[in-house]
């Protein structure tokens, strides 16, 4: 039962400030809950708190995503991430993770010395959509860099935020049915699930207005941080 509740309080916390800034609870989660749980065990049970995230976020807040411009940034990173299992078996994965760790930490670099001066043209936006696709096939990873082409595109939080939502809600949804296809659901993650769910989604519920206090300088230099900061952790994964 101890377990289950430091599970709880532990996300509670992490993905309460993922719905706040739109990426990083998982990031968060995992050092912590290592501890008590199986890696590959959390990585799948992080299936529910991230889909908490996205609907919850998203049924509270302004109507900003529109679906065309939604679809489009799917397909893109669709075929990023059939580049990416191509990669996987052609290319040296260490290679690809070099140079996406570079290009991470490079993008970072930028939004944090000059925030909101990123500027991408519907080339670069694309490309980005593309290696957030590849860098999900290989790694498991496509945040930083969906934020890095969402923060280069908009410049409200709340139009960034959930777009990003959005984004993962989608790759969630793959995720889900992958899991259910391949019989990856077990009886420890399903009470995982079961006892965490309810204080959760209320405590999520709540959190979301903490988003529509931070300002927009703030929201910026935190997700830059992030960016930054997932960049270099990638050199040492």
């Amino acid at each position: 039962m101890l377990p289950l509740i430091i599970l709880t309080l532990v996300c509670a916390l992490t993905y309460s400030f993922e719905i706040v800034f739109g990426l990083a609870g998982t990031i968060l989660m995992l050092p912590v809950l290592s501890f008590f749980f199986d890696t590959k065990t959390l990585v799948i049970y992080s299936v529910l708190p991230q889909i908490l995230v996205a609907v919850i976020g998203l049924a509270r807040s302004p109507r900003t995503v529109k679906l065309e411009f939604l679809a489009k940034m799917l397909l893109f990173a669709t075929l990023g991430a059939l580049a990416g299992l191509y990669l996987f078996y052609y290319l040296s994965t260490e290679v690809f993770h070099a140079l996406l760790a570079s290009a991470i930490t490079m993008f970072g670099v930028y939004q944090v010395i000059a925030p909101g001066k990123l500027r991408l043209n519907n080339f670069s936006a694309r490309t980005l959509d593309m290696l957030a696709g590849a860098s999900q096939a290989l790694f498991g990873i496509s945040g930083p860099i969906a934020m890095t082409r969402l923060l280069g595109t908009f410049n409200e939080k709340i139009v960034v935020r959930n777009y990003a939502l959005a984004f993962f809600l989608s790759l969630n949804f793959f995720r889900i049915a992958g899991y259910v296809v391949n019989n990856t659901f077990t009886a420890e993650i399903g009470k995982m699930m079961a006892f965490s769910a309810p204080f959760l989604a209320l405590t999520l519920w709540y959190s979301n207005h903490l988003h529509f206090r931070v300002n927009e300088a703030h929201f910026r230099r935190v997700v830059s941080w992030i960016i930054l900061l997932g960049g270099i952790s990638l050199f040492y994964r």
